[in-house]
């Protein structure tokens, strides 16, 4: 289990070490990569919008003179993207030793749908991730002992993958979307846990309890009465991005992390504290269905996963 009271100051030194966050102009991908870079990684700042990644890369590097950071582009949410973007990268030909899956939208209303007819947030929250992790595999097994962070949500509580209607275009509920598209996460980064076991690669899912970030203004908004409950009436049991992120960090660069491993805050119903081991729903540990997503992603993504190991 993850040590009590683990801070960033725990981080070991990642010099030489190459990261790649998704949708790290804000958030818990900015404070990951701002720590991230703090302890010498080179860390590429992958977001779909130029001008907020590149205000996210002068606010680092005025904070951090000297850090080694970039930005690329790229809109997890556009399967075509995602495989523009991967082209790019593994054309580099350097090792990636941290995958950071962290670019999410959250319970979009009305129903949106992408130009490959995927619902948003399933593509955005699930399938890109599933597809550039997948694209990404020549970069990521290159390096001696990578990992593949994932991160989720408690919201997979209240999750169930709708074979029948994935992109839930028969009933669509925001939260409904939202709560299977972080259970799909789960499921995601388990699996692939399961499929790495015998080779170096260590794949794990995080939360980051309920954290003050951009995703609800991006998302449901004030409007939304389930929002305004939890931010409003609960804001003692809300914490900082800056501490949202300490799971995703552990999970990162820990060497006490273990793979499938669920990393979340140790407070009250996880909402905040410090990153520890935590145990989500059944749901969530189905391997029949977390098998069944994959070949579904697959299907849907056209990126076939090779043995690996």
């Amino acid at each position: 289990m993850a040590a009590q009271q683990w801070t960033a100051a725990q981080i070991p030194a990642l010099d030489g070490k190459k990261v790649l966050i998704t949708g790290a102009n804000s958030g818990i991908g900015y404070q990951a990569a701002v720590q991230l870079a703090r302890h010498g990684a080179h860390v590429v700042l992958a977001c779909r919008s130029a001008e907020k990644g590149e205000l996210a890369i002068r606010s680092l590097q005025k904070e951090l003179p000297g850090a080694k950071v970039e930005l690329s582009l790229l809109d997890v949410s556009s399967i075509a993207d995602v495989h523009r973007f991967a082209a790019e990268f593994l054309k580099r030909g350097i090792f990636l030793d941290i995958l950071i899956n962290n670019a999410g939208v959250m319970a979009l209303n009305p129903r949106q749908v992408t130009p490959e007819g995927f619902e948003r947030q399933f593509a955005t929250n699930h399938l890109g991730h599933f597809a550039l992790t997948g694209l990404l595999l020549p970069s990521i097994m290159a390096a001696p002992a990578p990992r593949v962070v994932t991160v989720a949500s408690l919201a997979h509580r209240g999750g169930k993958i709708h074979f029948d209607d994935l992109q839930l275009a028969k009933d669509y509920k925001p939260w409904t979307a939202y709560n299977q598209s972080k259970l799909a996460n789960i499921l995601f980064a388990r699996e692939l846990a399961r499929r790495a076991i015998g080779s170096p690669l260590i794949s794990i899912p995080v939360h980051p309890g309920v954290s003050q970030t951009s995703i609800v203004a991006n998302g449901p908004g004030s409007s939304d009465l389930k929002t305004r409950v939890l931010f409003t009436f609960a804001k003692f049991l809300t914490q900082s991005d800056e501490a949202g992120a300490l799971p995703t960090l552990y999970a990162a660069t820990s060497p006490n992390a273990k793979p499938a491993e669920y990393i979340g805050p140790d407070g009250f119903m996880e909402m905040k504290g410090a990153p520890v081991v935590v145990k989500p729903r059944a749901n969530a540990l189905d391997e029949a269905v977390g098998q069944r997503l994959w070949r579904v992603s697959e299907e849907l993504t056209g990126v076939v996963y090779p043995p690996l190991s």
